[in-house]
């Protein structure tokens, strides 16, 4: 569960290198099953030492046990039980049973309003215990997560005291569902602090510093299994940032003019039906480009490739030809299957490229990118895709939709399943089914269809990811005829 629009409960314990003693199964992915037993005593900590040694000597990785002691053990295992590193975050891993294995979890961009923290929390804590419901099994405890970065000339133990009413407000909204939470691990510049230990020695007022990455149990596990920690939210994020360089210019120009020459056509008769084709034939024969460009590992670099496969009018004339909702329904039933991972690329790409103005024409692009990483089970970047969606416009229902599925946990299949029937009777109608992608290369003489006279295509700088533009969707030009396309689409359909 993520939103960047931004942010369970108590139970103290008085003995913090046992508070929270976690023993699980790492599996392929890399997570783990967590247990707390809160004051573990002496006989129960041998029995659980004496169950990792055991565990899976010459097995796969999938049945090994790995035990998880000290809350500096938990700070080093959120990346491995997440799958990506958070920042910014409230993440709430929920624990079943006496040996407490990992249940759901959930995690949410931190509100920048304190005033925010309540209400969040109480809600974190629904959707988590309401969650495993769900699945058949309320969880039995908690552990929380804060991460955040110090700002400015701020320390990390000023950033734990910062964060320490919302650590106590997490724990009170769990605690009125009758759900402790046995620890709060607050994780900021490089060290970790808890806010359920009294103990000065073994957690000090400077905090204690992480363990070196790589050097753990469950990070020698995780890798032994073959899985990898992912990029950072913020690198999620910055893949499907707008441009701010000098190509931004060109395609802001780009879009003028395919907004121009789109309105037009889609306002003759029979124009929807025709911009509607152009733009899927369109998309089809990007993506086929992709998929024919050499294999590229480095996500910038693999970024970088896919800038260069699209021409700024190609790209200006499928984000606006994307604001029809009819074109946008049709683009989402690239799902699954082979077509999935290019169709990703593509709706990335677009993002990038809903420059300045057109922040707003967003929308529809990350929208689709969010349902479709959600689909191919990428749940994380899903939710920051459709986050994005909705910062980029809060009314926009599709993305509303989606976000409140995804961040709900829900299986993604039934609307699969939608999507596939919609396909279906498109074919039964008569109307064309989904056909191949083709490798045609990037053919400066072919027009796509907004019209707009032919650039070349992008040099993004290769410096980093652009930050996200800071410009705001006017009044003007950009927003007037995104309401224009969406009407005129409507009023031919």
């Amino acid at each position: 569960m993520t939103n960047h629009s931004e942010q369970n409960d108590p139970i103290d314990t008085d003995n913090c290198p046992d508070a929270v003693s976690c023993s699980g199964a790492v599996d392929s992915a890399g997570s783990s099953a967590v247990d707390s037993t809160g004051q573990a005593d002496k006989a129960d900590k041998a029995n659980r030492a004496d169950d990792a040694d055991k565990a899976c000597p010459s097995g796969s990785v999938g049945e090994a046990l790995v035990t998880l002691r000290t809350p500096a053990e938990l700070a080093d295992a959120l990346p491995y039980l997440l799958g990506f590193r958070p920042e910014e975050s409230v993440v709430l891993i929920a624990l079943h049973g006496e040996r407490g294995r990992l249940g759901g979890r959930v995690r949410l961009g931190i509100p920048g309003r304190a005033e925010d923290w309540p209400p969040i929390a109480e809600q974190l804590a629904q959707c988590l215990v309401g969650g495993c419901e769900r699945r058949g099994a309320r969880p039995d405890g908690i552990i929380a997560f804060l991460c955040a970065e110090p700002e400015g000339a701020e320390s990390g133990r000023q950033v734990m005291e910062r964060l320490r009413p919302l650590a106590q407000v997490l724990r009170t909204a769990c605690g009125s569902l009758d759900v402790p939470v046995y620890e709060v691990v607050c994780i900021s510049a490089g060290s970790f602090w808890t806010y359920c230990c009294p103990d000065g020695e073994c957690c000090p007022p400077e905090g204690v510093p992480l363990l070196r990455p790589g050097t753990s149990v469950l990070a020698a596990a995780t890798a032994y299994a073959g899985a990898q920690v992912g990029v950072t939210t913020r690198e999620m994020r910055a893949r499907l940032m707008p441009w701010d360089s000098a190509a931004a210019r060109d395609q802001k120009a780009a879009l003028d003019a395919a907004g121009v020459a789109i309105v037009r056509r889609i306002m003759e008769e029979g124009g929807h039906a025709e911009v509607a084709a152009d733009t899927l034939d369109l998309a089809r024969r990007i993506m086929g480009r992709m998929t024919a460009a050499p294999l590229v590992s480095d996500r910038l670099e693999a970024d970088l490739q896919d800038d260069e496969l699209m021409a700024h009018d190609e790209a200006a004339a499928l984000i606006l030809g994307l604001q029809d909702r009819t074109t946008r329904d049709q683009a989402a039933e690239w799902m699954e299957g082979d077509i999935a991972t290019p169709a990703l690329r593509l709706w990335r790409a677009l993002a990038r490229r809903c420059v300045g103005t057109y922040g707003e024409h967003a929308a529809a692009p990350l929208s689709l990118a969010g349902w479709v990483a959600w689909s191919l089970g990428d749940t994380t970047e899903g939710q920051e895709a459709l986050d994005m969606a909705l910062c980029a416009d809060p009314n926009y229902t599709f993305a509303q939709l989606l976000h409140h599925a995804c961040a709900g946990d829900l299986d993604p299949e039934p609307i699969r399943r939608c999507l596939r029937g919609e396909r279906t009777g498109r074919d039964v109608k008569g109307g064309q089914a989904d056909l191949p992608l083709t490798t045609e290369p990037l053919n400066p003489e072919k027009e796509p269809v907004g019209a707009a006279p032919r650039r070349r295509r992008p040099a993004r700088p290769k410096s980093g990811s652009a930050a996200r533009s800071t410009d705001r969707p006017s009044t003007a030009g950009p927003q007037n005829r995104r309401r224009t396309i969406r009407r005129a689409a409507r009023n031919d359909t």
